[in-house]
């Protein structure tokens, strides 16, 4: 037998939840129902619809709705208020769909879903947007060094239809998605944003929103990143083949989420709709940025991202235009 791994001293090692885990953490839809409590209350229910406290009780004849709230006179359940609001999709199976969606640096596919749940590949593919819409978070400004890099979707053009081919005029990234990102060495978080054009007014916005000024910026060579006034810049030239320059200059950092999210298009959702595009880029974003957590911790982290969120099924299948998250 091998002797075990010695942890280095003062060093965290992430801690996974194995199969056999998971199973004693969620035994039946009651246990599972108690934790997505434990995760939003901590022990002191709270109504979600009026704030209350004080008053407030479980009840067992108001099934799906087991808590009333004694100063608003309405009954409620952890799901009120919540991205899994009105879901009939048993508790359990949310459990089980957190932990493959957290375990999981590629994504989920909604098959996948589908198959391994035991529901229907529709209820499973709404199940994954509101997965997304949960792991959406925001943040302040990054204090630098940072990487930034652009990318782009859509597929080679050689894989095209003949009639979408036709259509596409100019070369290289025509008829793609451009999707613009930042990586901050210092906290090693990362984010990300589809743009609409990569041209220099663009670009500069992206990262003002998201860079404070007078920090240290690394980027290629492109025409787009030139004069940022604001900031400390030096850029790699992969033009000519260069891709570290003095040890500190290069844009590695940020290519590594491009990396995971285009492995993540081919090897596992194989298209990504321009419409919903903004929705898979945050997905990558967050799962990067809670990396180094443990997989219990992230759960609960995506439990109490779903708070105050709610994602209904009409606003994601109704044609529109430009995708809420898109910069112009």
């Amino acid at each position: 037998m091998e002797a075990p791994t010695q942890k280095a001293p003062g060093k965290h090692y992430r801690e996974g939840i194995s199969l056999f885990e998971l199973e004693r953490l969620f035994p039946d839809n009651e246990a599972a129902e108690r934790w997505f409590e434990d995760a939003r209350w901590n022990g002191e229910p709270c109504c979600p619809r009026c704030g209350g406290l004080d008053r407030v009780k479980r009840v067992k004849s108001k099934k799906p709705m087991p808590w009333h709230c004694g100063d608003c006179r309405r009954y409620f359940s952890v799901r009120t208020g919540t991205v899994i609001e009105a879901s009939k999709i048993p508790f359990r199976k949310w459990a089980y769909a957190i932990f493959l969606w957290t375990t999981s640096l590629k994504g989920v596919s909604s098959m996948k879903l589908h198959r391994d749940l035991n529901i229907s590949q529709k209820a499973a593919w709404f199940m994954a947007h509101r997965l997304r819409e949960a792991y959406t978070s925001g943040g302040g400004l990054f204090s630098g060094p940072v990487e930034v890099d652009e990318t782009y979707t859509g597929g080679k053009r050689k894989n095209m239809p003949k009639s979408k081919r036709e259509k596409l005029t100019g070369r290289g990234a025509a008829g793609k998605m451009a999707v613009a990102g930042v990586k901050d060495r210092k906290t090693k978080k990362v984010s990300a944003a589809v743009v609409q054009r990569t041209d220099r007014e663009t670009l500069h916005g992206f990262i003002r929103d998201r860079v404070e000024p007078g920090a240290t910026v690394y980027t290629d060579d492109a025409t787009a990143y030139r004069e940022l006034s604001d900031y400390t810049h030096d850029a790699v030239k992969h033009s000519l083949g260069e891709y570290v320059k003095d040890i500190d200059v290069h844009t590695n950092g940020i290519e590594s989420l491009w990396s995971m999210f285009k492995r993540g298009f081919v090897g596992t959702y194989h298209r990504m709709s321009p419409k919903h595009l903004h929705r898979y880029v945050a997905e990558f974003v967050a799962r990067q940025n809670v990396r180094e957590e443990d997989t219990l911790d992230q759960m609960l982290d995506m439990v109490r991202g779903m708070i105050g969120r709610r994602l209904m099924y009409t606003s994601l299948i109704e044609p529109n235009g430009l995708p809420s998250g898109a910069r112009r």
